[in-house]
């Protein structure tokens, strides 16, 4: 009898060990290691490092390092191939995507969320509570450097004391999509003003001034709405503010936009990178609003996790 008892709390033992170890096992298959570099726009940084920081949980030997370099910048080193992924506050362009296909770099676009870009001024400016788009082409087109230079200028009402402008820099996305929703052509305006791709650095200087005028990406005057006073863009329908309603219906014209990531296609073949993006598409839609972005709608979210299955499908079928 005791011999049974025996094999019968031995054969237990076994199944328990069995068991712990299929566990393992699965766990060691779940578990990735390797390393993905994100690089580009300032307005992107925040989206991505947010959805980092989660993943990093849920991956802990995945390293994802992410730089700052604007959206522009960011599509130099993505041609070259020294990033993976990068982070785009717009479309590339047809001569970005030129210099891709010289260097053999082929990529696929994900749509991540939506963005604003706000006009903010200093919260004491109790003069300017919206400005007209023709107003703000007469102070950013290139005509306009050194001689639109003070407020009254713009309207007469207003003080007659210096415009201190702030904004971002030429390899930035959002430079690009203001000056060609604004001035009428993309990457053309007046250069005498303070430019950073770090919005950071212009939430300082228009906080600390004033008489200073400045854009950015919504999330940024979210993070920073209690020092900063965004105004209401008239695109001839009255005055609309900056909000998450507005910025998703497009009633804040013409300053809404999409924004994306840029995923390098011979990167996307690693495993890594392929469970950082699906990671991403799942979780953007509850991490954008922390953040200070417009989630899409679901089936839009829908939409670009079919795409990047049948992007991934299309590179992992055995080369002929």
């Amino acid at each position: 009898m005791k011999t049974i008892k025996l094999l019968f709390l031995l054969l237990i033992a076994l199944t328990i060990g069995c068991g712990n170890n299929s566990s393992t096992q699965t766990d060691k298959v779940n578990q990735l290691s390797g390393s993905i570099s994100i690089d580009g726009s300032s307005t992107v940084y925040p989206i991505s490092e947010a959805i980092a920081e989660e993943y990093r949980i849920e991956q802990p030997n995945v390293m994802v390092t992410i730089g700052l370099s604007g959206t522009g910048g960011g599509f130099k080193k993505f041609s070259r191939n020294e990033i993976d992924i990068n982070n785009a506050s717009r479309t590339i362009k047809p001569l970005e995507d030129s210099i891709c296909n010289a260097s053999r770099v082929k990529y696929h676009p994900i749509e991540v969320a939506y963005d604003g870009i706000v006009v903010v001024v200093h919260p004491e400016n109790s003069w300017a509570n919206d400005m007209t788009v023709d107003e703000l082409k007469k102070l950013w087109e290139p005509a306009a450097q050194n001689k639109i230079t003070k407020w009254n200028q713009i309207r007469p009402e207003w003080p007659n004391e210096d415009i201190h402008l702030f904004g971002a820099g030429v390899e930035s996305g959002t430079y690009d999509y203001f000056t060609e929703a604004i001035v009428g052509r993309s990457h053309e305006s007046r250069g005498d003003y303070t430019a950073s791709e770090d919005d950071n650095v212009l939430v300082q200087g228009i906080a600390g001034d004033k008489y200073a005028l400045g854009f950015f990406g919504y999330a940024y005057y979210e993070e920073n709405s209690s020092k900063l006073k965004a105004l209401g863009i008239n695109n001839g329908s009255g005055p609309v503010l900056p909000s998450i309603e507005t910025v998703k219906s497009n009633e804040y014209s013409p300053l809404s936009r999409p924004l994306f990531i840029y995923v390098n296609e011979k990167a996307a073949e690693r495993n890594e990178v392929q469970d950082f993006l699906r990671f991403y598409i799942r979780t953007i839609a509850e991490l954008a609003k922390e953040v200070g972005f417009i989630a899409m709608e679901k089936s839009k979210y829908d939409d670009e996790s079919k795409k990047l299955e049948d992007f991934i499908n299309s590179i992992s079928k055995p080369k002929e």
